[in-house]
């Protein structure tokens, strides 16, 4: 978008075509006013039309799917001055788009990170997953309306990233909960099982009753959900002598059941040699860890 389309609309601008404020009056009251002035502004490719209470902007934009990303123009009702400033929003489309491409309806701490990161670089706020920005008085509509559409393409672009949602985001979910939760613990313990070989526990947790042995039980696919249980279940056969002694460790198998590719016989495997729990329970999480 070149520099001489952008500064043509503002916020609290009188327009000729009316006479009155832009913040002045119902919104739809100014729509003509506000979507001719947007379309001169940013071109005849955004197209502005009422929406219920909101003003819909539809951009050239899409979402990598090919959906077109809408934005919704409101004013504010509260403060010191209503009406003086209007809000340009996603109104959560973006977040609801990458959620259904996604194979997990959580986002991780990281992903979040991620998210606030691209909306802090262009200037946007993310409220209740919600891509807005204010458009004060003085302000180029224009340029607002740019910088949330921006956002929304930069966030819709990490689907790329959250498409699977991969082990190793489950593990740093849990060492984060672990953490929070004032558990000390070591990651990827390295342990000698009973016929040499060296088995990778995911975690190793200290408390003060019992120390447990962590393997979390994590995939995207129904098919590959046995042969990661069959892996566990080997894993503490091998690993059980060190379970019997004045410092048993208790093994713990943490299914990841954000997703439906768990079988009941899955859990049955492992629960002979382990005590098994749920990551959508951290609270029976908690209970298994600190047991005696």
């Amino acid at each position: 978008m070149s520099e001489e389309l952008m500064p043509t609309t503002f916020c609290g601008q009188r327009h000729s075509s009316g006479g009155a404020k832009l913040a002045a009056g119902p919104l739809l009251m100014m729509a003509p006013s506000f979507c001719e002035d947007l379309r001169q502004g940013l071109g005849a490719l955004f197209v502005c039309s009422p929406q219920g209470r909101y003003l819909r902007i539809r951009t050239p934009y899409l979402y990598p799917d090919g959906d077109v990303i809408d934005l919704f123009c409101h004013q504010e009702a509260v403060g010191p001055l209503p009406g003086e400033e209007l809000t340009i929003t996603d109104l959560g489309e973006t977040i609801r788009w990458l959620r259904l491409q996604t194979l997990s309806p959580k986002r991780s701490a990281k992903q979040r990170a991620l998210i606030e990161d691209i909306c802090l670089t262009h200037g946007v706020e993310f409220y209740k997953g919600m891509l807005q920005a204010r458009c004060r008085p003085g302000e180029s509509v224009a340029a607002v309306v740019l910088r949330v559409a921006q956002a929304a393409i930069r966030v819709a672009d990490l689907w790329l990233a959250f498409r699977t949602r991969s082990v190793e985001s489950v593990k740093d979910e849990v060492a984060d909960w672990l953490t929070k939760h004032q558990f000390p613990f070591e990651r990827e313990k390295k342990l000698a099982g009973r016929s040499g070989r060296t088995w990778v526990v995911d975690f190793h947790v200290r408390v003060p009753a019992r120390s447990s042995l962590v393997y979390v039980l994590s995939t995207g696919s129904r098919a590959a959900a046995r042969s990661i249980a069959e892996h566990v279940l080997a894993a503490w056969y091998d690993l059980n002598h060190l379970t019997v002694g004045p410092e048993a460790l208790q093994c713990v198998s943490l299914f990841d059941d954000t997703l439906d590719v768990w079988n009941p016989e899955d859990f049955r495997l492992v629960e002979s040699l382990s005590t098994v729990v749920k990551w959508s329970d951290p609270a029976e999480f908690q209970k298994a860890l600190l047991a005696a």
